[in-house]
């Protein structure tokens, strides 16, 4: 115990940094060393401070280091967001750019081969859905074993994986091939929302939303430099130059995975308390704050999480829902993007006319002649993609305020409204514009979905429930080529309904969902009273 008169400076310390008297009441032994060492005027130190307010008994403690506790998430919390959370933003920013340009690509190549190799619609649309075929495959195999294994592991396997057979596909000599080859870099990708569950491990939870958000800044930057490499590479040099020049960002992220760091709380879960220690001093050290005191709390799991804990009584409703939303984001957010290649791939000026685009049967001659898609096509193309970025500045206003539920279905009852005004649309301008409000609502709620689902699951199952709802994402984008490649080629009626139905039924399932995740902490294992209020 310290004399009096540092005790007093201390109180007055803490006083000075506290904005509510009942504050006082619900401080730990951190609580006040961050107070104290964060201000110029004490030196830290393990001390013992009491405050005594008259009538009432509230008081600051600060123990000994063995006598206090402390969980991954305080820690994080503590440490806040900085330079170390700057850097992993930068690393799984690469990872996303890589995956965008990937997907973004679809959109482009099967248009080209179809009119290169004379292919019917239907053979046009697997060429994309063998993609996601793979992705669908290798979901939930990828979460379970960055479950096993790691997060990192994970992430590095799948994005190895994407990057070889990505390379072989610009060696593909018949559509045979292509379709084997494009399947298997949809294995690949099938890992790609891993990345998401490693970044929110790392973020403190008042910042975790906003920057999983923000992250999804690199996707939406990967498909528009996809766009421009189109532009430049596609009339000039080729579809399979594009090929090369997209595979090229996930074999740099693999070389850029062995400086990542094991997320603290796989390790913590594993067993793995000393690794996860090293890891929460690395990031202290580049925040520049102090490690707190105290023990890390080890509570290694002897079982992972099962695929059958995803539909126990706890999460059962949860993940019903979860699995249709994310079926219906990903087949409404790839629809819009092919949708909009094939348009421009019509004779625009006839084509999109109110008199010859908008009716259900579209005329024989507006699809008797494949037309490659040149500059002025790509660069619409490019305008439609750009909106990636207002979607998520509108998802980015809209999460705090009304919450995780409500940001998605306002967003995807919003994307059911503007595919429906593409029926009275009747000109190429006006095309553009509903497209360009599309895709910016329903790629905000894809990014609201990425931000919920990590948070409702606990640590235990967390990369299972990513890899299995992503894998039920895979079954919309699997049926979507069929809507915006094939059925839109006999009735535009039947394909825009379709989307709009599907955004609108979204829109519901997320006001159903039974918990709303905002301000919540990421919990660790699987206890109803850590997810649920």
């Amino acid at each position: 115990m310290m004399d009096d008169e540092p005790s007093e400076s201390i109180n007055t310390i803490i006083r000075e940094n506290t904005t509510d008297e009942s504050d006082l009441t619900s401080m730990n032994v951190n609580d006040v060393r961050y107070i104290i060492l964060e201000n110029e005027r004490y030196e830290p130190q393990t001390l013992t401070v009491s405050t005594d307010e008259e009538n009432s008994h509230k008081k600051a403690t600060v123990l000994q280091q063995e006598d206090d506790v402390y969980t991954v998430e305080q820690a994080i919390d503590r440490m806040g967001f900085g330079p170390f959370q700057i850097k992993i933003s930068f690393i799984g920013g690469l990872a996303w750019i890589a995956d965008a340009m990937e997907m973004m690509l679809l959109s482009i190549l099967a248009p080209e081969l179809r009119c290169r190799w004379h292919l019917t619609p239907w053979s046009e649309a697997w060429i994309t859905t063998v993609v996601f075929i793979g992705m669908l495959l290798s979901s939930s195999l990828w979460g379970h074993v960055s479950d096993r294994m790691g997060r990192r592991v994970g992430l590095f396997l799948s994005s190895l994986f994407t990057f070889y057979f990505g390379v072989l596909s610009v060696f593909a000599t018949s559509y045979a091939w292509i379709l084997i080859l494009r399947g298997l870099v949809g294995v690949g990708i099938g890992g790609a929302p891993q990345a998401v569950t490693y970044y929110a491990e790392f973020l403190p939870k008042s910042s975790r939303a906003r920057c999983i958000i923000l992250i999804e800044v690199f996707w939406a930057l990967g498909t528009c430099i996809t766009v421009c490499a189109a532009i430049l590479i596609m009339p000039t040099i080729g579809w399979r130059y594009l090929l090369a020049f997209c595979a090229l960002p996930i074999g740099v992220f693999s070389i850029v995975c062995f400086w990542l760091p094991e997320s603290a709380r796989f390790d913590v879960l594993s067993g793995n308390r000393e690794r996860a220690l090293e890891t929460l001093k690395r990031i202290a050290k580049h925040n520049n704050k102090p490690t707190l005191l105290g023990t890390l709390v080890d509570n290694p799991q002897p079982r992972r999480g099962k695929f059958s804990d995803l539909f126990s009584s706890e999460y059962l409703r949860t993940t019903t829902l979860l699995l249709f939303i994310w079926m219906a984001c990903t087949f409404c957010y790839y629809g819009v993007v092919l949708l909009t290649s094939e348009l421009f791939q019509l004779d625009q000026d006839e084509c999109l006319s109110a008199t010859n685009s908008l009716g259900e049967h579209r005329r024989p001659d507006c699809r008797s002649e494949c037309h490659l898609l040149d500059t002025k096509d790509y660069i619409d193309i490019l305008w439609t993609t750009v909106a990636e970025f207002p979607g998520l500045i509108l998802t980015l206003i809209l999460i705090e305020p009304i919450g995780r539920r409500f940001t998605i279905a306002v967003q995807m009852l919003l994307f059911s409204m503007f595919v429906l005004l593409l029926l009275i649309c009747s000109s190429r301008g006006v095309t553009v514009a509903l497209l360009f409000g599309a895709r910016a609502v329903i790629s905000g709620s894809f990014q609201a979905v990425f931000v919920y689902t990590p948070e409702v699951y606990p640590t235990t199952v967390r990369g299972l429930a990513m890899g299995t709802c992503s894998a039920a994402g895979r079954l919309g984008a699997i049926i979507t080529p069929f809507v915006a490649q094939v059925a839109l080629q006999q009735s535009i009626y039947l394909a825009v309904g379709i989307y709009a139905t599907v955004a609108f039924l979204a829109s519901i399932a997320a006001i159903f969902l039974p918990f709303e995740t905002k301000g919540r902490d990421l919990a660790d294992v699987r206890h109803s009273n850590l997810i649920f209020s």
